[in-house]
This record gives structure tokens, sequence and C-alpha cells, in this order.
């Protein structure tokens, strides 16, 4: 079915004579077949929005619909690639056109000439419906590629090809009359069904000691991350992503800063996966859809991310998809609503501001997919609100539906403080979640722990503003110990340098051990004072030293060094003189 164009406003085209055409069909647009999607429809008059730049077009330039909507293409070959926004392979379309992305262009998603080792794990005659696994592939050395029956077919295996190498195309089974392929397509704005949703209860481990200890969020969770310019949301979200024991990694990079992008797709490509011994990439997707691609694509890059996220998550896999960032996101939709000459909501957002934010961020969770079989996605969205005004639409609407509050401190960041979350503006509604896990696995004393800390935290805020009244030095001695104690714990356990080979990363047992060591100098120091030792002694405690030191020790000699730390603290306060 072709139209033409009688209407055209940046990526928004109109076109007549589509009569017959659905909401969300994909359609070429003018003679070089520019990539569209049809967003509203009025008689035989079609509204599109254009993934790629329409400058050239010109009315009655034709507009032909394929009858299907955007999908992604899902099969092995998806691990370890860079796409743009709409699943085209970037470094195939760089052999074709060099640097810059000719317009156009149409490159398959997954090889179609590479062929793959499939070990069948079903038998002719077994019955099977929606996400049985009929077979495996080695995707990369560290993910096997379980291939699923599409959604949607079910029946008795009719045929199952034997184990040897095939191509993607090549039908591997026929189950219930119909032929099934190692790859099939799936519509990025519908969810991928599951048995049933699940409660959260097991942390997603970051390696960060701000987000797992004190701010953790569980597997299949839903974080918001916001911050102004420089504050580290980018820094943070590679970190997660470098980090965080999630199996697989979907790595959004939503209408950011080229050169941002750009370390991104230099950085991870070299890192090596200290929980596999591979390269990080092995279990890891990339989306770039930086700010000066076409604006549309950008606004379906997170659909394409999560669409991915959920394929793998069939498998029983976890996953943990960052979104960097959403509000570049809405920005585009801020921009095509306005095209589109609809009314604007709050600062120029479309009123469907929030349902489009709760639609992405509820596609995470914890699922069970079939019997006995589970996966999860983690959604960890960075916020940019301008000037960091987190009463900005986009920021207070998401932390309607995250339930992880990451709040980014622009106070902290001018003073090196990394990674720059405010302690006492952040929240995690997983806590009392994930706390059994914790006590299971680490300490039954980890929740009673961070409650100490966080008290010690909040007692150092109540005082900062008596200080700035009387100084610190009127202070009576047991509130001048517990600033010296919240001190360390904020610079010395909050603090995490981001770049050091060791205390980029921190196990939790690691964790748990150096807030411990932390929080008995402060019982050390009030049992000092409490027999007359002066404050001045115990500020100026040489093990105090030790303390900071305690991130930077390699994970091999951590229970060497934090038991000599330990003993070191004991004798130098039991040795403390009772002041004369």
């Amino acid at each position: 079915m072709a139209g033409r164009i009688v209407f055209i406003a940046g990526p928004v085209v109109r076109a007549e004579g589509m009569a017959g055409s659905r909401m969300y069909d994909v359609v070429q647009v003018g003679a070089e077949g520019l990539i569209g999607e049809i967003i509203g429809l009025d008689r035989d008059v079609a509204t599109v929005q254009v993934y790629e730049d329409t400058s050239g077009i010109g009315p009655g330039d034709a507009v032909v619909t394929t009858g299907e909507q955007l999908s992604v293409e899902l099969g092995p070959g998806l691990i370890g690639t860079i796409y743009d926004g709409i699943q085209r392979p970037l470094s195939d379309i760089r052999e074709r056109t060099g640097d810059f992305i000719e317009r156009g262009v149409s490159v398959s998603p997954i090889g179609r000439e590479r062929r793959w080792h499939f070990s069948p794990a079903v038998s002719q005659g077994d019955a099977v419906s929606g996400h049985s696994i009929l077979g495996t592939v080695r995707e990369t050395p560290v993910v096997e590629h379980r291939i699923m029956v599409p959604p949607g077919i079910e029946g008795r295996v009719e045929r199952i090809a034997p184990e040897g190498e095939y191509t993607v195309d090549d039908a591997i089974a026929t189950v219930g009359g119909r032929d099934v392929r190692m790859a099939h397509k799936w519509p990025v704005r519908r969810e991928r069904p599951y048995l049933r949703k699940l409660d959260p209860s097991v942390p997603l481990i970051t390696g960060q000691r701000v987000f797992d200890t004190f701010f953790p969020i569980a597997k299949g969770g839903t974080a918001a991350i916001p911050g102004g310019f420089g504050t580290g949301k980018t820094v943070s979200q590679h970190q997660l992503a470098k980090w965080s024991d999630a199996e697989i990694i979907v790595y959004v990079g939503c209408g950011e800063r080229g050169n941002e992008m750009t370390e991104v797709l230099d950085e991870f490509p070299k890192l090596d996966d200290p929980r596999t011994g591979e390269k990080l990439m092995a279990r890891t997707i990339l989306i770039a859809n930086t700010s000066n691609m076409p604006v549309a694509a950008r606004e379906a890059s997170i659909y394409t991310g999560i669409t991915l996220a959920e394929y793998y998550r069939d498998m029983g896999y976890n996953v943990a998809l960052m979104a960097d960032s959403t509000s570049r996101w809405a920005e585009a939709l801020r921009e095509i609503s306005g095209r589109l000459e609809e009314m604007p909501g709050e600062e120029g957002y479309p009123a469907y501001l929030a349902s489009r934010l709760a639609e992405f961020y509820e596609r995470a969770g914890q699922v069970e997919v079939v019997e006995g079989r589970r996966g999860s996605i983690s959604i960890i969205g960075a916020v940019s609100p301008p000037g960091g005004d987190f009463s900005e639409p986009v920021t207070q609407n998401t932390l309607r539906i995250a339930k992880v509050f990451w709040a980014l401190d622009a106070d902290l960041a001018d003073r090196r403080h990394f990674p720059a979350i405010n302690w006492l503006r952040s929240y995690s509604l997983y806590l009392n979640k994930v706390r059994g896990w914790w006590g299971d696995n680490v300490d039954p004393s980890w929740y009673a722990l961070r409650e100490k800390a966080m008290q010690l935290l909040q007692k150092e805020a109540e005082l900062k503003d008596i200080i700035q009244l009387v100084g610190p030095d009127a202070l009576p001695p047991t509130d001048q110990v517990v600033l010296e104690a919240a001190r360390i714990v904020r610079e010395d356990f909050l603090r995490q340098h981001a770049y050091d080979a060791v205390d980029t990363y921190c196990a939790e047992r690691k964790q748990f051990d150096m807030l411990r060591i932390m929080l008995r100098f402060h019982d050390l120091a009030v049992e000092a004072l409490g027999r007359g030792v002066d404050v001045a002694t115990i500020k100026g405690a040489r093990s105090r030293e030790l303390l900071a030191r305690m991130g930077r020790v390699p994970q091999d000699r951590v229970a060497e060094e934090f038991a000599r730390t330990e003993r070191e603290l004991e004798r130098e306060f039991s040795a403390m003189e009772v002041a004369g």
C-alpha cells in the first residue's frame, strides 16, 4: 500500500492515501526508503515519525507501508554487538558507508551467513509451547543462547534438527505444522509474555558500597539516578554496567553526547570481566543513539533495549538495563509531540509522559517465564534534570515509579566526593526485601549495622546546623566523637574511587567488614570517653589511617589486613591514657 506525502515537519511526515494502514506499522518514506512508523491515523491520512534525517524529502514523495510493526530480530549474534536505536548494527554500517550513516541504509541486525553449532534439547513427539527450549547455541564463551519456541506457537515437535552447524534462517524444528528458526521478530512496543511476576528478594550486587549497603536494588527492581551536569550520572552507569552481577547487560545510550558514548564504545570492548575472566562485551549489548542522531530513533531506542532484555530474561538470565538518559528520551517525546501540534503539558512535555515512563519501567521485574524457569530485568535509568532541579516533570514522574532513588548532589561532586550520592535524600524501598539475603549470605547483623551507620550520618547533619552557630569546639565530647565517626563513614566508606584498580569494585563481604570495623572505631571512642580519654587523643589515633586505606586492600589480602587493622584499633584504644 502506497500513499504520498502532503506535510513535513522535521521527523514528522503526513501522507494521504494510506487507508487500511494500522497504528505502529513500519513504512518506507521517499525514494531512499527511509524507515518510519505510523503514530497517528485520520481517515486515509497517516502521521509518520521517521527514524532518519528527512532533508530533501518533499510533498508528493511515496510512503509505502510494510504491514509490520517496528520490531527487533531476536536470535544468536546479539551479544557483543553495537546497535543504533532501531537495531541497525553500527559496525556493519560503517563497513558499508564509512564513518557517517547514510540515509536509507539497510543492514541485517544479526549475521545471516554465520553458522552456529546447535545442540537439540527436545525429541520428536515432545509437547512444547511458547518459551520452551528447543536447543542451545554457544553465543559467546560465557553466554549459552537458548533457542526458544516463539510465543504463540505450540504443539508437538514434528521434526528437530540433529546436532550440527546452522544459520539463523535454517529451520531447526517443526512445531504444530510451523517451521521454527533460530531467529524470530518481536514488536518493540509489546511486552513479551510470561507466566507470573514474582516479588524481588535478591539484591543486584554492584560492587559500589553506597548502592549495595545503603540503598540496594533488587534483581528485577527499578532505580532512578538523577543529577545535574557533572555530578557523575554516566560514570555511575558505567560502573553499574561493568560490575553488577547480572548475567546480561543491555546499555542504552539515549541522546547522550557523542564523546561520552564514544568513551563507552572504546572502553567496553577492552574491559575484562572479573566474574568470568572474559571480555565484558561477551555478555553486553550496546545501543548507541547520540544527541546528533535523528530524534525519533532516540524515542525508539529504549523500547529496542527493553525488548532485547526481555528476550534474554525469557531464557532464564538476570538482565540489567542501563538507560542513559531517560530525560533525553522524554525530550524526544516533547519534540515529536510539538511537531504533531498536541496540547502540551507541564514544561511542554506531552500529557502522556507519565504513562509512557510507567510503561517502560513496568517491564522490569523478576518473572517465572514457564514453570520452573525464572529470569529478571533490573532497570536503572539516569535522569538529567535541567540545572539539577529535581522538581521538573521527568524526575518527579520517574520517582513515582522507580523504587530506588539515588540522588546525585552537585555540592558533593564539587568537593570531589564520588559517587556523589546524597545519603540523606536517597532511599530504597527494597531494604526489607533484601535484608534476608544479606543476613543469610553475608552476616545476620547487616541490617542493624547499616541502620547504625545511617543514624550516625543523620546525627552529623543535625550537628552541622549547631556548629554553624557555636563552632565545633563548643560541642560536648560525645557529639565530637559522632562527627569523627561519621566523617570516617562518609569519606572512607561512601566515597569510592572508580578509576582505582582495587577500589573500583568492593565485594559484599568486604563492604560489611569495612563498615563493621569503622563503626567499631565509634564504639571504642565512646568507651574511651567514658574512661576520661581526651577527644583530641581519640581524633589523633594512628589507626585512623588504616581505616582510610581499607577500600584499597586487594581482595586476596582482605582477611589478613582487616584483622590487622582491627587488632591495631583495639590495641591503640586500650593503651590510650586518661587526660591529666
